[in-house]
């Protein structure tokens, strides 16, 4: 049964097409919906959201409950049962820091509230948005910038909305450089790798090993096996090694000593303390001022304050092997698990070629999606269970408002929301998603949903019928041309 080619894009580029979509897209033609995919958003929120996600955010309410309660040093606070808006999508830094205080009378509930609401909007922004492209590229950087918001550090999941909203959706077609500086100086980075604490001797090496691995150079380009001294990797006496090694970490760890969070928390000497800003600051008192060596380059002592790890931003975004890793996991995100070479090489070309361009990210999806191995491809990559869940809403108009059961089942289904156990971020390959465990679970995901097993959907079926749909092949057909967008083969009836 071939699947029609506005089925393979909004399956690739979208969370799943709505009643509709497939045929505005064949009338329209695949490069001015991609322009139009592209374009800022008209009367974009305060957010940045379309005008239409906007009022269903405004409009979701998220259910919070506790008990009374008291605390060590004797405040107290109220038992609260109501279903709330989703409040912390647009507050700032600072007032999310509140939140951290342990000395301040609030339930645990109150202190992980900002994680749930993002992950009710986010689900929200999935469902409903027609920019798809942008929300399949947010979840796609979410994964390559991946924080653990699920751990036990509050500061971390405090500041998961203003990643999200800051850094996350507004860098994700821009460039990359600037989005790497970005991320670096996120209080949810900072926190998660631990950097917000790093001073000199010793520097804390978390954040600077998954720069290298995950955020830019890969692990295909670390070389600690083979070589154990920096002068030894290739093209490292030239300043332009082929790869990295662990002396690479070490030094670029101390280039990041000293950037901070300004929480209000001690910094010395005596009884001094940050300002309660919430925001990303540089302590020149924790940075290490020696020299330095990153990739085969020198760094004099002294420098000005964060030209150290402003250098190694640079040296890492300009690595011809972060322009590899990267176009490499765009393709395997918007074309397959294992994208052609040919398309991969051309892709590099165009990220190198736009290195200063604002719009670098735009420029390279575009490539991607109007390359000749994007329109040659089958379509044979599974998809995860949330953009699983998200497509069958969207195919069926069902309708999301919110709900705990949500997460709870996307969890047990392996796709944890924001709180994937390692930096890595989700796997993106169809091979780990369908383990005899995973495909039970997937199975059972649009009967929950028919069943209204989770409150906060609504899936109904029987008032989309069509009248002459009374026989159970046209039922059949029916359906399997509004799920999955190609009629049902006859001679398999």
């Amino acid at each position: 049964m071939p699947v029609p080619f506005e089925q393979v894009v909004y399956s690739r580029l979208a969370f799943g097409p709505t009643t509709g979509d497939r045929e505005r897209l064949k009338g329209m033609g695949l490069e001015p919906w991609l322009n139009q995919q592209l374009a800022p958003i008209e009367g974009a929120s305060p957010l940045g959201d379309e005008p239409a996600v906007a009022k269903q955010l405004m409009a979701a309410r998220l259910h919070i409950e506790y008990k009374a309660g008291k605390l060590d040093n004797g405040q107290t606070y109220d038992a609260l049962k109501e279903d709330r808006p989703l409040l912390s999508l647009a507050m700032t830094l600072k007032d999310q820091l509140q939140l951290t205080r342990w000395d301040k009378a609030q339930d645990y509930a109150e202190r992980v509230r900002p994680l749930a609401e993002l992950r009710t909007a986010t689900m929200i922004r999935a469902r409903y948005a027609t920019m798809q492209l942008r929300e399949v590229l947010a979840d796609f950087w979410h994964n390559h910038f991946h924080v653990n918001a699920g751990g036990d550090d509050i500061r971390v999941s405090v500041s998961m909305p203003s990643y999200d909203r800051d850094v996350i959706r507004r860098h994700s077609l821009g460039n990359f450089r600037e989005f790497l500086g970005a991320v670096a100086t996120a209080p949810a980075m900072l926190y998660y790798l631990n950097n917000a604490a790093s001073k000199a001797s010793p520097a804390n090496e978390n954040y600077a090993r998954e720069l290298f691995e995950l955020h830019t150079l890969g692990r295909e380009r670390y070389m600690n096996g083979l070589y154990n001294r920096w002068r030894d990797v290739p093209g490292a006496t030239e300043g332009k090694p082929s790869g990295y090694i662990d002396q690479d970490v070490y030094e670029a760890a101390r280039a990041f000593t000293g950037w901070t969070v300004a929480d209000g928390s001690w910094c010395g000497p005596g009884d001094e303390h940050f300002p309660a800003a919430g925001a990303f600051t540089y302590h020149d008192a924790w940075h290490d001022n020696y020299q330095k060596r990153v990739l085969g380059n020198e760094f004099d002592p002294n420098q000005a304050p964060m030209v150290d790890g402003q250098r190694v931003l640079d040296l890492a975004a300009e690595h011809p092997g972060t322009a590899l890793t990267i176009c490499t996991k765009l393709c395997r995100r918007l074309v397959c698990d294992d994208p052609p070479s040919s398309l991969i090489e051309r892709v590099v070309g165009v990220w190198r070629a736009n290195m200063k361009a604002k719009d670098q990210i735009s420029r390279v999806v575009r490539a991607i999606v109007l390359s000749p191995e994007f329109a040659a491809t089958p379509s044979s990559k599974a998809k995860r269970p949330f953009e699983l869940a998200i497509s069958f809403l969207r195919a069926v108009d069902g309708e999301f408002r919110t709900a705990h059961d949500w997460f709870w089942t996307l969890d047990e289904m392996g796709h944890r929301l924001f709180a994937w156990p390692s930096p890595t971020g989700h796997p993106d390959h169809s091979e780990f998603w369908l383990s005899t465990n995973m495909m039970v679970s997937r199975w059972n995901l649009p009967l929950r949903l028919m069943a209204d097993w989770f409150k906060g959907s609504r899936v109904r079926l029987l008032k989309q019928l069509p009248d002459d749909a009374v026989s159970p092949r046209a039922i059949a057909k029916f359906w399997c041309d509004k799920i999955l967008g190609a009629p049902l083969d006859d001679t398999r009836m």
